[in-house]
């Protein structure tokens, strides 16, 4: 009998063992710190170690343990579930619980039920499901983002009435826009693949307290996939392949995961291939010929034309198609179990982008370019990051980020029957070191302080270069004489340099209510010398400005019941102007931009409210959010005088003929006012919908005429089905009418003169124009998965075949397209 005791006690200590659950992070796969673990029922409740561990024997084998941290999902699941998967657990920032979701836009994890501001999530299994062909075409998804696009190789979101500078781009920490993001039409968020994302967040509103200058409709942050550490040694690979009617679309992509108990490894490439796109035949808005391109131009690097030729298929939008190639090589090493090492690799290029709007641009009855396309669009990211988890008064957790980026961009273009091609070329390079770091202030960490910095440096280097063909019948044998060519930027160089640092500060006042608040400071710095003065003759070459700014935000969230959210925010956020805003040389429509040495920063001052009702155990949300934005001394591009008499508008030759100068300037006071309402959930288990609508609103209290970028009323409603290994979905886009009397016309940025002509004989654009026709589609998709290795997805969009442009586009959308995916993991 002793004996058996004996042999008991021995065991005890291996039972108990057995009953030890690690608690991961479905993300990285390292061990999470401090999980509050307990029962329903609360007699258990313990937290786990630095090595995510946490002893459950003392829990009854079919009670169900609840699994919280701040920086996770809560999670639930019964002791039994936990046994059979090995006694390992995976935490996630997503969740069925709307008001679970974890954000981490806010440079600190927080879940949506702390945060006042609104904020959009599209996370990897829905962008699979929405199969974008581009990173712009999944912005065009989600609530509240219109995108533009003045060709096919581009995408220009905007939010909340502002575009290009005034909306930020970032990708894994790391800001994207650079000192040469211009205003008007910015195509630069399609540098990135849609397959490679492994998630995607929006902050609607001014957000300078955290991400600075450019921040004033919102933040849109992108954040690619990152690889998992392992015990045992795992190599997971994967192949995305589709096919799409409408442009002859060709994407294929290759990922390679590895993962080993000291480091992971991800690596993936993808190559896309696009034709010419065609748009849709049936106008029900009642215009025959808008949109149709009757000809086109033949000409390219190596064949001359001096006419242009006829369209066989006036629905096929010619000069259209183009490729790109996304790498991404990312690496994560845990140093320590405190420290934990991101390295970062991201490379993007194109082919030779058409700019669509410019080739179909007519002069006189027939086109006025023979060639305009942009160079190859190249970006370069190279990012480590660490992050560190110290447990320190003044540290708890932080995360160092150090990046170099460098942009190419160049422009060619050449008018019909002329023999000079003019080349222009931009180099930007960008350093920036970032440091975010929060501290519990108490032990439930239901109060914290983050606290950070910022310093951004870029160097732009600018050149141009004319041409002349030598030309044999319709061969190009090569260039016979050099001219001057105006540079876009100041040819002597230019830089621009910012350096904040900003705090922030984050309590649960009680249960029921939080407190978000947060205070930052800026000063920039741009310098810029012109040399060539050959073409347009400035005050000064060599500037200098220097500007700062304080930006403050405080949030308030209160939820009376445990299904009810109330949200308020108050905001300021500011522009400092760029090299772009400051120094741009450029043509369009008879106008030409020239730069401003005098530019000053624009502010915005934004208050908004927000409501939110949950049903089905919070798996469903329904939203209201309203907001008003006030901007000061906004800039806006207008007549303008290189003579100093601002009253009267000058002249300028520019590539052979006299046209109007414009320039960006600082005005007065002007408002945007706006709503969107949101739907959002399970209706039951196979059941999904989602949905909204959105109004906007923006107009100048000096001038009184509409702001520029203000799109019409806008929406979409999908609904989704999903049983067992079917999903079957449809979905509803639809864009109101936008009156030409709502149109800027002083900017040109809203492309009053490509919409439909109702009087040609009009003597004022406002009778010549009809504006912005209303429009709607329908499509559907579905998907069968076969088993874990193989799934296939189909999608049918516009499927009556409608004709229509998004409002401010160069060219109009795409036509009824098939779209076939076949995705497949290893």
């Amino acid at each position: 009998m002793k004996t058996i005791g004996y042999f008991i006690l021995f065991l005890l200590p291996f039972l108990s063992t057995a009953q030890e659950i690690k608690v991961l992070d479905k993300e990285t796969g390292k061990p999470i710190y401090n999980v509050s673990v307990y029962t329903e029922d609360p007699y258990f409740n313990s937290s786990t170690n630095e090595e995510g561990v946490v002893d459950i024997s003392a829990v009854k084998i079919k009670d169900i343990l609840i699994f919280s941290h701040i920086s996770y999902a809560i999670k639930s699941i019964q002791k039994t579930l936990i046994e059979n998967n090995g006694y390992v657990l995976y935490l996630s920032k997503q969740s069925e619980q709307l008001d679970e979701v974890v954000l981490s836009v806010f440079k600190r994890d927080a879940k949506t039920n702390r945060v006042a501001e609104r904020v959009a999530v599209i996370n990897a299994k829905e962008i699979i499901k929405l199969s974008p062909q581009t990173s712009a075409d999944l912005l065009a998804v989600i609530p509240g983002i219109k995108v533009q696009k003045s060709q096919m190789g581009g995408g220009s979101p905007v939010i909340r009435g502002m575009e290009s500078n005034r909306v930020m781009l970032v990708i894994d920490g790391v800001r994207m826009n650079n000192a040469i993001y211009r205003k008007g039409h910015l195509q630069n968020a399609i540098t990135v693949s849609p397959n490679q994302l492994d998630k995607t967040e929006v902050v609607f509103g001014p957000s300078s307290v955290i991400y600075g200058s450019d921040a004033l409709g919102g933040v849109i942050h992108y954040y690619t996939k990152t690889p998992k550490i392992s015990k045992k040694t795992k190599v997971n690979s994967s192949f995305f392949n589709r096919y799409s009617s409408i442009n002859n679309e060709i994407t294929n992509n290759a990922s390679v995961e590895i993962g080993t108990k000291n480091w992971a490894s991800f690596t993936s490439i993808s190559y896309s291939d696009f034709g010419d796109l065609k748009m849709g035949k049936k106008r029900l808005h009642g215009f025959e010929d808008w949109g149709k391109v009757f000809e086109y131009s033949e000409n390219s690097n190596d064949y001359y034309s001096a006419t242009a030729t006829l369209n066989p298929d006036e629905n096929i939008q010619q000069n259209t198609g183009y490729n790109q190639t996304d790498l991404l090589q990312k690496f994560f090493i845990p140093l320590s179990t405190k420290t934990d090492l991101k390295l970062n690799f991201q490379f993007s290029t194109s082919s030779d982008i058409p700019r669509f709007d410019r080739l179909d641009e007519k002069s006189e009855g027939t086109l006025k370019f023979a060639e305009w396309y942009y160079g190859p669009q190249q970006r370069l990211l190279i990012s480590p990051q660490l992050d560190v988890r110290l447990g320190k008064s003044w540290l708890d957790k932080g995360t160092f980020t150090v990046a170099y980026q460098n942009i190419k961009e160049s422009r060619i273009q050449r008018k019909l029957m002329s023999l000079e091609r003019s080349y222009r070329n931009e180099n930007v390079d960008v350093f920036s070191f970032n440091g975010d770091f929060i501290v519990p202030v108490s032990k439930k960490e239901n109060t914290s302080l983050t606290y950070g910095f910022e310093f951004l440096y870029n160097e732009v280097s600018s050149n141009a270069v004319g041409k002349t063909l030598n030309v044999s019948e319709n061969e190009i044998l090569g260039f016979s004489d050099n001219f001057s060519v105006q540079s876009r930027y100041p040819d002597g160089g230019s830089s621009y340099l910012s350096c904040a640092a900003y705090l922030g500060y984050r309590q649960d006042l009680s249960p029921k209510s939080t407190l978000n608040s947060g205070i930052r400071f800026t000063k920039t710095n741009l310098k810029a010398s012109w040399i060539d003065q050959t073409h347009i003759q400035l005050p000064e070459t060599n500037i200098r400005l220097d500007n700062s700014a304080v930006t403050a935000t405080i949030g308030y969230v209160h939820k009376p019941t445990k299904n009810w959210q109330f949200n308020t925010v108050l905001a300021s956020g500011f522009r400092s102007p760029n090299i772009d805003d400051i120094g741009r040389v450029r043509e369009k429509s008879g106008y030409v931009t020239v730069p401003n040495i005098y530019l000053k920063p624009e502010y915005a001052y934004s208050a908004e409210a927000g409501i939110q009702k949950y049903f089905n155990d919070k798996k469903f949300r329904i939203g209201f959010n309203t907001y008003y934005t006030l901007l000061e001394n906004y800039i806006i591009r207008d007549d303008f005088s290189l003579n100093g008499d601002f009253l009267a508008a000058g002249h300028v030759y520019y590539d052979g003929e006299l046209e109007n100068i414009v320039a960006n300037q600082n005005r007065g006071n002007a408002f945007i006012f706006g709503y969107t309402a949101n739907y959002q959930g399970k209706l039951s288990k196979q059941l999904t919908t989602n949905g909204f609508i959105t109004y906007t609103k923006g107009r100048t209290y000096d001038s009184k005429e509409p702001l520029s970028s203000i799109p019409p009323l806008f929406g979409q409603f999908d609904v989704n089905y999903t049983d067992n290994k079917i999903q079957i979905g449809t979905s509803f886009r639809f864009n109101s009418k936008k009156d030409i009397a709502d149109f800027n016309f002083t900017e040109g940025i809203d492309n009053h003169d490509l919409t439909p002509i109702i009087d040609e004989n009009a003597l004022k654009d406002i009778d010549k124009y009809y504006g912005s026709p209303s429009w709607f589609t329908f499509g559907v998709n579905s998907s069968y998965t076969f088993n874990e290795n193989w799934k296939l997805q189909g999608m049918i969009s516009n499927l009556f075949d409608q004709h229509y442009r998004e409002f401010a586009s160069g060219i109009s959308a795409p036509g009824r397209n098939f779209s076939f995916s076949l995705i497949t993991v290893f």
